[in-house]
């Protein structure tokens, strides 16, 4: 079943970027994106599912894991499935405890409130590309009660310079692996550890933001517990590239996943039956966790095959950022508005059933638009000589005239 963003891509993609509202245009109805990607044969960059009820259902059913929900009584407030994912998470990570949370919003938000009690400081560092600083709503601030001190200023990780410069001190460093709004970008392990490093140096704990952590280890070159062992907590997703329906988990020490259960309540999340997110979110890691590696390594096949189909197509100026991902996610940038891609994107799927780039969001400069770039299984079968085809044949559709940037 074929992935898309839809409604949501542009709303999302300006909240994390500071991109600016999309340009006047026709745009193209949600309805008909969706069923573009419905009845596409071959989809190259995957969003979230766009499959129905009844689909999703039939997935949770025929996905579970060995053994797994099916014959066992539903949970209630925590126990059953969700205790078997909880300490499942926690084997992975290798951390002391893991808790289930309903969203990572809320996940981060505890996460901070206990270290800014433990540390005795409501001051956390972050990138001001963050998600925390992004698309949080400034919870971490309105809701919890603690401040920001912002490191570095362009698109691309702190370093540990800047984590030792700042001039006044702080009680958690929050890092965001990889940083999304920067291209899915991450530091080198040297550079990850030296940052870790210099916090320890200012008295501060490490708290990592990695929504997106388990595709993060092939490029360290470390599994996860050895990415999660350098920091005092990490919150993970299970729908981003678990391809779960909701929820995350904290992981770290015993005590602190204890005060954390606690919060959890205050927060509103002790919700009492949650089985079919936990449930999903197993099967992901049964099912996904061992095929990120081989998305990450074909994301920079078709990362150096972008490249080669802009050219082909006369693109008067592109950028894949970075040009080798970091992770199975990437961005891409070109002088169109995003109305005039977007069409030329749903009318390929529906003349070809095939889709190729998942919705476009426009930028703070004028006819210059940009997209997240995400390979999956859906992609593996691609290859270079494929998406370049595709590429062109997109770009063939986008008017004459349409650049409004180059």
């Amino acid at each position: 079943m074929a992935d898309d963003r839809t409604g949501e891509k542009t709303e999302a993609a300006t909240a994390e970027t500071g991109a600016a509202e999309p340009e006047e245009g026709p745009g193209v109805d949600r309805a008909r994106r969706v069923a573009a990607v419905r009845g596409s044969e071959r989809v190259l960059s995957a969003g979230p599912p766009v499959a129905t009820i009844a689909e999703r259902l039939a997935a949770l059913s025929a996905e579970a894991p060995a053994g797994r929900g099916l014959d066992e009584q539903a949970d209630m407030y925590g126990d059953g499935i969700v205790g078997e994912l909880e300490r499942e998470v926690a084997e992975l990570l290798g951390t002391e405890a893991a808790a289930f949370f309903p969203t990572g919003t809320m996940a981060q938000q505890v996460a901070l409130r206990c270290w800014a009690g433990r540390t005795g400081s409501p001051v956390v560092a972050l990138h001001p590309m963050s998600h925390l600083e992004k698309d949080e709503r400034g919870a971490y601030a309105q809701v919890s009660g603690l401040r920001a001190v912002r490191l570095a200023s362009g698109p691309r990780p702190p370093t540990a310079a800047e984590v030792r410069d700042l001039d006044e001190p702080f009680g958690t460093l929050a890092l965001e692996l990889p940083l999304r709004g920067a291209g899915f970008l991450l530091p080198t392990w040297e550079e990850l550890t030296a940052v870790v490093e210099a916090a320890r140096e200012r008295e501060a704990v490490v708290h990592f933001d990695g929504a997106r952590l388990w595709e993060c280890a092939t490029h360290f070159g470390v599994g996860p517990a050895e990415v999660a062992a350098l920091a005092d907590s990490v919150y993970v997703s299970f729908y981003k590239s678990l391809g779960g329906i909701s929820g995350a988990a904290l992981a770290g020490p015993a005590e602190l996943v204890e005060e954390a259960k606690a919060w959890r309540h205050r927060y509103g999340g002790d919700v009492f039956q949650q089985w079919p997110a936990a449930l999903a979110a197993l099967s992901g890691l049964e099912r996904e966790l061992p095929r990120l590696p081989s998305y990450v390594a074909h994301a920079r096949v078709v990362a150096a095959a972008l490249e080669e189909g802009f050219r082909a197509a006369g693109v008067p100026w592109f950028r894949v950022n970075p040009r080798v991902p970091h992770t199975h996610q990437f961005q891409v940038w070109l002088p169109y508005p995003a109305h005039a891609l977007e069409e030329a994107g749903v009318a390929l799927a529906e003349e070809t059933r095939t889709t190729v780039f998942d919705g476009w969001s426009s930028s703070d400069v004028p006819g210059l638009s940009f997209t997240e770039v995400t390979i999956t299984s859906s992609a593996l079968s691609w290859t270079p000589e494929a998406v370049v085809e595709a590429v062109v044949a997109v770009l063939a559709r986008v008017p004459a005239g349409a650049g409004g940037a180059g």
